[in-house]
């Protein structure tokens, strides 16, 4: 026996929709992660990028569990004095709905190249429309 490892000329990618509204954040974002890996594939090389598109609609209507909606606190650093900027989701909700779902997906996303390759198949829209028709995505359920 051998061991199958994938080349890039072997991977067929589809487009999945998930639709976010009134699903718990980080459960949105474990589907989207996984899907953009390409871990539900038999075919799954950890080194070579196997995942398919996700689109993500209605993240603006994304729901987080508990008290996270007013505790939960994103910071950032310039690395000047002063510099730290602290922002709770309501207030990201707020002024771009869509980095909600982005940031959690990105977290759960290899930090190197093939990570960031994976995160450019990620297309996250705040309404229910979205241009990707063409591609003819498939809905994907979210547990």
């Amino acid at each position: 026996m051998k061991t199958f490892s994938a080349k890039p000329s072997d991977v067929e990618r589809t487009w999945f929709v998930i639709d976010a509204e009134n699903k718990i954040l980080g459960q949105v974002a474990v589907e989207a992660a996984r899907l953009l890996r390409g871990k539900h594939k038999p075919i799954f090389t950890p080194h070579i990028d196997t995942g398919d598109f996700v689109i993500v609609i209605n993240a603006d209507k994304v729901r987080l569990s508990g008290n996270k909606e007013r505790e939960k606190i994103y910071t950032s650093f310039s690395g000047y004095v002063g510099g730290q900027k602290v922002e709770t989701p309501r207030m990201v909700r707020k002024r771009r709905p869509v980095l909600l779902v982005e940031r959690a997906v990105k977290g759960m996303i290899p930090k190197n190249r093939l990570g960031r390759a994976q995160l450019g198949k990620l297309k996250v829209y705040a309404g229910p429309e979205h241009p990707h028709e063409a591609q003819q995505p498939a809905a994907y359920e979210v547990a």
